[in-house]
């Protein structure tokens, strides 16, 4: 859908994911998996308490477990019988994301094209036969239990519930096997990495302050307490650590350029004529640093927020991490409670500070370009458990 051109294709694909897969009922029907594996990657961390550690080597695996379990559940890479490692998957889900942003030569000079010099496009042939395969064995397997109960047959996951939705006649567009596959790793994709990224950028961004950890913990300690952990219902309690994440977002939008928008009449816009079938790219990274919407624009400053309570949906030009209007993401919702439960937790539960000899100003704020973009030099954080180790 991401990619798809506005048509009756993008319409449905819109429809489904928003009154089907990530209406509110549904999101609360999966709460209880958002629990389990926010709960395993806290006790994933605590025996490294005291340990140098890296969140990137943790933070993938958590999203990519929680994400594919909403999808598909977890059956096709936790056991003897999985046809694929969780390590796999995410390799080819960052294979997915760093070629979705490179430059290929071909695209820009097409008579270069049939060499393929950077070898980008046999890259991307192998992995999406890969892609195919796989998502084709996680469809006809959903397909064979569906049959297997077809009376008491009740949908348990989001492929359960597209392949209820295939079987209906009156779909103006037919959902073929391609269609689902498209629909089913626009989801696995589409939460992970970002979500992973937004979290690992925040403490990037938090370590070369400390001071605002501990405004944090303050908040923390006074709306929920230290005898028990942060849970989604919480929220509204803690405009601060949402403030952390919007300024979070601010400086590190979850992509450079949004998706390509294509217009499809002529129009203008701003006093500027835009012809018929022009594609324009948003640059969400610049407008989140333009200093004629920011005050102290490169600063990492949550409290702007606090002041402002500036919207995240789509409604104010100069934040735009979800895009806006009907591109927008319609996994915002999903997104932002993963983020939030998630980002709360870990300082709930951790007292964070930099390994080694490193010092806040020592931090790299360089990044990695591709589809969503990285920190270039991760750093290296000591956790200590501040809450009751019974919790643990």
């Amino acid at each position: 859908m991401t990619w798809a051109p506005y048509g009756a294709h993008w319409r449905q694909a819109r429809k489904i994911y928003l009154t089907e897969i990530f209406s509110p009922k549904r999101l609360d029907s999966f709460e209880y998996i958002r629990l389990e594996e926010g709960r395993a990657l806290i006790s994933r961390l605590f025996p490294l308490s005291g340990k140098p550690v890296l969140l990137k080597d943790h933070l993938p695996r958590f999203t990519l477990r929680t994400i594919s379990r909403l999808v598909m559940s977890d059956k096709y890479y936790s056991d003897a019988s999985s046809i694929i490692t969780l390590e796999t998957l995410q390799q080819m889900l960052d294979e997915w994301f760093i070629l979705g942003g490179v430059i290929n030569i071909g695209d820009w000079i097409p008579w270069l094209s049939w060499f393929d010099l950077q070898g980008y496009v046999k890259q991307m042939k192998t992995l999406g036969k890969n892609f195919k395969e796989f998502l084709k064995y996680v469809i006809e397997d959903h397909k064979a239990i569906k049959r297997q109960i077809e009376e008491d047959y009740v949908p348990k996951d989001m492929v359960d519930t597209l392949l209820h939705l295939a079987d209906d006649p009156n779909l103006e567009v037919k959902l073929t096997s391609d269609r689902l596959m498209g629909l089913i790793h626009d989801l696995i994709a589409g939460a992970t990495d970002t979500s992973a990224a937004t979290i690992e950028w925040a403490f990037q961004e938090l370590l070369r302050r400390p001071n605002i950890i501990d405004k944090a913990h303050q908040e923390l300690d006074r709306a929920i307490g230290r005898e028990r952990w942060v849970e989604e219902e919480d929220f509204s309690k803690l405009p601060y650590i949402d403030a952390i994440i919007k300024e979070t977002f601010r400086l590190h939008p979850l992509c450079a350029l949004l998706p390509p928008h294509y217009s499809i009449e002529n129009c203008n816009v701003a006093g500027y004529d835009i012809p018929k079938g022009t594609i324009a790219h948003v640059n969400a990274w610049s407008l989140g640093r333009n200093s004629k919407y920011w005050d102290r624009a490169e600063e990492f400053i949550p409290e702007r927020f606090i002041e402002n309570n500036i919207d995240i949906k789509g409604q104010n030009f100069a934040l735009l991490p979800f895009g806006s209007g009907r591109r927008r993401c319609p996994g915002y919702s999903l997104g932002m409670k993963v983020v939030r439960t998630t980002m709360a937790n870990l300082l709930h539960g951790f007292n964070w500070k930099l390994a080694g000899d490193t010092k806040p100003e020592d931090i790299s704020m360089e990044e990695i370009y591709g589809l969503t973009i990285h920190p270039k030099k991760p750093i290296s954080l000591i956790m200590e458990p501040r809450l009751p180790l019974h919790l643990y």
